[in-house]
């Protein structure tokens, strides 16, 4: 019992100091926004709010979170509607192929995304279409999200049992009816989960939006890479904390609607 007990103290020591080690990082930046001095340091110099001001006082930033939000949006619709129709496609209807589809549908998830980025920019020269405009741009984050909600949704598709839409079709309603009446709502969670997660992962996007904006265009990760080159006050910590107060808002609200449930594939 003593070695239990012992194990068990070193597992909760460990776990921890795990968070401490993922959370510290979040606590300092947040800090750094509050800090009344005129440069970017750690302890703070006071407590002041006034660089959340100026951050909203600055066109270039309020420009860019706009750009980053109507892309994330633009993102999440597209990698909704096409990671579920790939869902519904590899589950219920793929059969020698699953695998291979699934493999090829996670690959954006298991390649380095600067990789990603420079293959797609290629592709676009060589085929002419979208290169340095808002629709590669949206190409890009819709490949690099498409892997979020695929999980997601096939994870609820195979934890739902099939005979329901079948007994609705047995009744008499057609396909689309018995998809909206009886799948849908069973699957919604994933579904949400899913858009949600890629609304986040394409807010945050680097490396594709460096490669793919077109002239002009910048997104709030690059606006804030760009300004950190020649300044280094707090404004910089204040745009991470509002993307970090944004992030957990999705999360929460992710709690709130559906559950931070585990999906898993059968």
């Amino acid at each position: 019992m003593v070695a239990d007990r012992t194990a068990d103290l070193l597992l909760r020591v460990f776990i921890g100091a795990v968070y401490a080690f993922l959370l510290l990082p979040i606590v300092v930046i947040v800090l750094m926004s509050l800090n009344a001095g005129e440069f970017l340091t750690f302890p703070p110099q006071g407590l002041s709010l006034r660089w959340f001001g100026a951050l909203f006082a600055n066109e270039g930033f309020m420009r860019a979170m706009g750009t980053s939000l109507a892309l994330a949006a633009a993102a999440t619709v597209g990698a909704t509607l096409i990671g579920t129709g790939a869902a519904l496609y590899v589950v219920r209807h793929a059969t020698r192929t699953r695998e291979a589809l699934r493999l090829l549908l996670m690959m954006p998830l298991m390649l380095p995304e600067i990789l990603t980025a420079i293959a797609l920019l290629f592709f676009l020269y060589a085929t002419g279409i979208g290169t340095r405009t808002v629709f590669g741009l949206v190409v890009g984050h819709v490949l690099v999200t498409l892997p979020y909600v695929f999980t997601n949704v096939a994870s609820a598709l195979y934890n739902q049992d099939g005979s329901l839409e079948q007994a609705a079709r047995s009744l008499g309603a057609s396909p689309a009816r018995a998809f909206a009446r009886v799948t849908l709502p069973l699957i919604k969670p994933g579904l949400i989960t899913g858009a949600l997660f890629a609304f986040v992962i394409s807010f945050d996007l680097f490396n594709m939006s460096l490669l793919l904006k077109g002239v002009g265009m910048t997104t709030l990760p690059l606006q804030l890479f760009d300004y950190l080159r020649w300044d280094f006050d707090p404004t910089a910590a204040a745009v991470s904390t509002v993307s970090i107060v944004l992030t957990l808002a999705a999360v929460v609200w992710i709690d709130r609607s559906v559950g931070l449930r585990t999906l898993r594939f059968g």
